[in-house]
Formats: C-alpha cells, structure tokens, sequence
C-alpha cells in the first residue's frame, strides 16, 4: 500500500500547480507580445504545453507535464489541465 500524506500527495501538487497556472492565466487572452494585465505570453508558458480553442482537434496522448491552456471563443483562457 503507498504511503500517503495529506497535503503532499501527487494529486495534490498537481492541482497546485494547476491553481497556480489559473491564478496567472484566467480571463487573459494569450498573445505572442509581452505578458500585461490583459495577456500573457505564449513563450512565457511551459515549454510542455498546448492552447486548446474551442472546437480543436487534440491527441489524446497523456503527458502529466504537460499544460493544457483551454480558450472561449473570445481567446480568452476558461480553464488549465495537465495531461
């Protein structure tokens, strides 16, 4: 049986991360200009990530690295994952 410890857990530092993305993501659209109130630089992401539009084709191919930017139709960001 693993060992778990509460607050350390590997699902739990992933939805740290994910909360932390979302803290510097929600309601900006991403841009290929510099990082402002606004926007936020596609080249500031991680190097392991995706900006999914509504409607796009993705693999389904499981990466835990990799960060799954979710756009609305205005190109502003909704939601993050990993996967």
């Amino acid at each position: 049986m693993p060992l778990v410890v509460p607050g350390v857990t590997a699902d739990n530092m992933g939805d740290d991360r994910i909360q932390e993305w979302m803290n510097k993501l929600a309601g900006k659209k991403i841009s290929e200009g510099p990082t402002s109130e606004t926007t936020f630089c596609k080249t500031d992401l991680p190097e392991e990530s995706r900006v999914i539009e509504p409607g796009a084709v993705v693999t389904r191919d499981f990466k835990p690295d990799r960060l799954n930017v979710h756009v609305k139709e205005d190109g502003t960001v909704s939601h993050v994952s990993h996967g």
